[in-house]
């Protein structure tokens, strides 16, 4: 009888939070449901090296998105070669991508890193993953393909803080590592 009871409750809450979460990381803004980059340009990026809002009466979809460009020229860009320009692990936080989570951010912070667009919570985080950069993009690729990409974000990070990944450290231990490296000379520059 308590085995039926504990099955139904956990059927019960997987039925629950099977409709909560989102695949990638979009806001709804007026007649886009799933608008990427809270509406920023993903061209400007890469040209003008910094977040650039995008006009509403300029854009397109991709794959069930909606991007927004600050002019036809950005828009065509990005029509030319989408894959270059889309933010890595659908535009959920970079620094949760290596342990498996998806944590939903803005699009003001970020960096690009072989040729690829990473979003940040904030420069905390994203000064601890250029920390290791290569490593984070390794890890985050491969929990990227192999669990989280098509898992709703509250249940894929539901099971996540549960149970952790064996390399997952808090952002206190990767403070204090990043202190480590300052001391020691061994920091990146991007990374101070």
């Amino acid at each position: 009888m308590r085995r039926t009871a504990t099955l139904l409750v956990l059927t019960a809450t997987a039925a629950l939070l099977a409709g909560c979460g989102t695949l990638r990381n979009t806001i709804a803004d007026g007649e886009d449901r799933a608008l990427m980059l809270t509406g920023n340009d993903p061209v400007a990026y890469f040209t003008d090296k910094r977040p650039v809002k995008g006009s509403p009466a300029i854009k397109a979809e991709r794959d069930g998105v909606t991007y927004r460009f600050a002019s036809e020229a950005n828009r065509a860009e990005f029509l030319r070669d989408p894959a270059r320009y889309e933010p890595a692990y659908g535009g959920f936080c970079a620094s949760g991508a290596p342990y498996a989570l998806k944590s939903t951010i803005g699009a003001e912070v970020f960096y690009v890193y072989g040729n690829r667009l990473y979003l940040y919570g904030g420069e905390r985080t994203k000064k601890n993953w250029i920390m290791d950069a290569a490593t984070n993009v390794k890890l985050g690729d491969d929990y990227w393909v192999n669990e989280t990409r098509d898992v709703p974000s509250r249940i894929q990070n539901a099971k996540r803080y549960t149970f952790k990944v064996p390399h997952y450290r808090t952002d206190a231990e990767l403070d204090a590592e990043r202190e480590r490296r300052r001391a020691a000379g061994t920091l990146v520059r991007d990374a101070q």
